[in-house]
């Protein structure tokens, strides 16, 4: 049985008014400006791409007013990529916007249905299985293959466990990573100076980034996220070693590494 909201959206006028206004400003910007109508789905892919990463850095920095800003690129995107293909026939806004809606109905049925689910996991088991009942011929054929590697491990494990194909406790997982570990010590010795086996090398380490990976997710940790956040912590750090060290009239690439430790360590303590 379909569950009502609790509490009515006061503003649904003003955002069904919003959204009117976006779809007449992309019908006009298509059909006067030069730029716009020039532009295909080809042209705007890199752009949204481009646009969802400037989206992401906005969540991680937590500025709200820029999230606000990114949204609405993408949301002109969407209306644009929906107003090319309503012009070769294919399809409108309006069957995009219906497409979404009986999707999550049809994968919501503790929702719209009878089925009983108390808790995430058991939402995101459901939801594998109507994917697979649906013409989804493996649990995995979601995962776009020009996802980014460290978040299309995230993704892939996350929809095996879906399915129950998981360890049952963290320890077991952490005990995958030491062996992981383990295995690429010892083929790969880093206390010796022997060449190494390139391709093989790679592999055991892709192994151990991939348990790694498993075992951030089984305790709640986005790996892209943290790493991200790792990326951005550096920068500002050696940022401010440039720019610390310029004002004591030294230069990168001509001081010593005991040299640029001592502005790092002071970095440490100011970002």
């Amino acid at each position: 049985m379909k569950k009502n909201v609790s509490q009515p959206d006061l503003r649904r006028a003003d955002k069904v008014k919003a959204f009117d206004r976006l779809l007449t400003i992309m019908d006009e910007l298509r059909e006067n400006c030069p730029w716009d109508k020039k532009q295909t789905l080809e042209s705007l892919r890199h752009l949204t791409i481009e646009e969802t990463y400037e989206l992401s850095d906005a969540i991680l920095e937590g500025d709200l007013t820029e999230v606000k800003k990114e949204l609405g690129d993408l949301m002109l995107h969407n209306v644009f990529y929906a107003r090319i293909a309503s012009e070769q026939k294919a399809f409108d806004v309006a069957d995009v916007l219906n497409a979404i809606c009986e999707k999550l109905i049809e994968r919501h049925p503790h929702i719209y249905g009878d089925t009983v689910a108390d808790d995430e996991e058991a939402v995101k088991a459901n939801w594998e299985k109507i994917k697979l009942k649906t013409g989804n011929k493996s649990v995995l054929e979601g995962v776009p293959t020009s996802l980014p590697a460290l978040v299309k491990a995230m993704r892939i494990q996350d929809k095996a466990r879906g399915v129950g194909f998981d360890w049952e406790r963290k320890e077991q997982v952490w005990e995958k990573v030491e062996e992981e570990m383990q295995e690429f010590k010892t083929e790969f010795n880093t206390e010796s100076n022997k060449a190494i086996d390139k391709e093989k090398a790679t592999a055991e380490f892709g192994d151990l980034l991939f348990s790694l990976v498993n075992y951030a997710r089984f305790v709640g940790i986005d790996p892209e996220e943290a790493l991200e956040r790792t990326n951005k912590k550096f920068i500002k750090r050696f940022q401010y070693l440039e720019t610390e060290s310029a004002r004591d009239g030294k230069q990168m690439g001509e001081m010593t590494l005991a040299e640029m430790d001592v502005y790092w360590e002071r970095a440490k303590g100011k970002v």
